[in-house]
């Protein structure tokens, strides 16, 4: 019963072939495309608002220089989204329970970012493994431990993703198994534990969605710091 939990995280594959690729592709075609006409209908509308509000708060502490970026992190979220509430549905999988997924986007970006702020202004991006004051005795100590933290950085981005939603999935379907067994010796408990499995998938939906935002504006901070 025990690994049987823990099945719900397993890549899907048929004939051999893993399907997190079509887990992967699916959400860019659930996203309706704007029209040539003058006004779109309520979706669309909604839909850009909903990027336009984001895009203006993430954009709000970068300078001129990261909102290059705009494109590619507002996509970021979109997508992040996305799979995290279609993982939600009965009988999916969420390929952002899988720390190799999220190690993908998180390295890549977070490197991306480093390099921008080694080859805008070397100084001021070294400057952060030192804070000004140091005694000279603690200087070598806090520049090794300034180094870990900054090659930490991508593994806690894609360890808090995965552990959240992992964590959120399996509370789920323990208490969906309590409530099934329940049913038949205790109905009262067992509506009970309905009610609060109820509110547990209105709280997931929350997780799913600031856990999406929480991976994205980390990346624009760590790129703040870096433009």
């Amino acid at each position: 019963m025990t690994l049987s939990f823990f099945d719900q995280f397993m890549s899907p594959t048929y004939l051999g072939i893993p399907l997190i690729a079509v887990a992967l592709t699916l959400p860019w075609i659930l996203f309706p495309t704007p029209s040539a006409r003058w006004l779109n209908n309520r979706l669309i509308t909604l839909q850009g608002w909903f990027i336009n509000r984001f895009t203006q708060q993430l954009l709000l502490p970068l300078n001129l220089g990261g909102h290059k970026w705009a494109v590619l992190l507002t996509s970021l979220m979109l997508f992040l989204i996305t799979l995290n509430m279609l993982g939600l549905l009965p009988y999916t999988f969420t390929p952002t329970t899988q720390l190799s997924l999220n190690m993908g986007l998180a390295v890549p970006l977070w490197l991306a970012t480093v390099i921008i702020g080694m080859r805008n202004q070397p100084t001021a991006a070294l400057g952060h493994l030192l804070p000004e004051g140091t005694p000279v005795p603690l200087i070598p100590v806090l520049i090794i431990i300034e180094t870990i933290s900054l090659f930490i950085r991508p593994l806690a981005l894609g360890v808090r993703l995965t552990a959240n939603l992992t964590a959120g999935h399996l509370l789920i379907q323990l208490i969906a198994t309590a409530a099934f067994v329940l049913l038949p010796l205790m109905p009262t408990v067992a509506i009970l534990t309905s009610i609060v499995l109820f509110l547990l998938t209105l709280l997931e939906i929350a997780v799913a969605m600031i856990q999406a935002y929480v991976f994205v504006l980390l990346l624009s901070l760590y790129l703040q710091e870096n433009v």
